[in-house]
């Protein structure tokens, strides 16, 4: 196979990177200069889940698997690009929602949902993005869905406040059956070609809940 096309569906991690409520925002600080080791060093400290990165079963499951028990199958596949654009803050999407695109729910798929909501990534307004409800989140798992996007910080409503408590059925239905959840995409809409392959493949991190990926879409010509 032959690689025509990348496009790069990730944020940068830094300082600038937006965190999820109760999250600390990364850092990065030299540890050593050209001008005095003889070399360029940092000391990277980051949340597992900043910018763009995948959810294990293990960050909400105890006896769920970690991340670096998890085949890297579960990371790449065939995309589905569901368009949710265009809706109203906080609003769920729905199965009925879905239903355009289910004939390419299968095992293997990766479904990425497009809710345009990373136009507001950096913005307070970044957190009322719309989420998929409880039974969509069941119909991609009972479908054989195992890698599941968003451009947005979460597959569910973004509850307010530091460590806040929420309603996790989108992640409770899609890590509770086996599957990984990559969160903070971006550029969904520049997956203008036929049959694109997703991959976002996380650092193995051990003992991982998650960790940041580089999340790309391939074209193979």
């Amino acid at each position: 196979m032959q690689i025509t096309r990348i496009v790069d569906l990730s944020r940068t991690v830094g300082p600038q990177t937006q965190a999820f409520p109760g999250d600390r925002k990364p850092q990065v600080e030299r540890s050593a200069t050209v001008a005095v080791e003889g070399y360029n060093s940092s000391d990277v400290h980051i949340s597992s889940h900043s910018g763009t990165h995948a959810d294990a079963p293990f960050h909400f499951l105890d006896g769920g698997p970690r991340l670096e028990e998890l085949p890297l199958e579960r990371f790449t596949g065939p995309a589905v690009v569901v368009d949710a654009t265009g809706r109203p803050d906080r609003s769920p999407i729905t199965a009925a929602d879905l239903e355009p695109w289910r004939e390419g729910f299968a095992p293997g798929a990766a479904v990425l949902v497009r809710t345009g909501w990373d136009e507001y990534y950096g913005t307070p307004r970044y957190f009322d993005h719309p989420y998929l409800d409880a039974d969509a989140a069941r119909l991609l798992a009972d479908s054989g869905v195992r890698c599941v996007g968003v451009d947005a910080p979460s597959p569910d409503s973004t509850p307010h406040g530091p460590h806040p408590v929420g309603d996790w059925a989108a992640h409770t239905a899609l890590l509770g059956a086996g599957g990984v959840i990559v969160e903070n995409l971006c550029g969904l809409e520049r997956i203008d070609f036929a049959d694109p392959l997703f991959m976002a493949l996380p650092i193995r991190l051990s003992g991982g809940d998650g960790a940041p990926v580089r999340a790309v879409a391939l074209q193979a010509g």
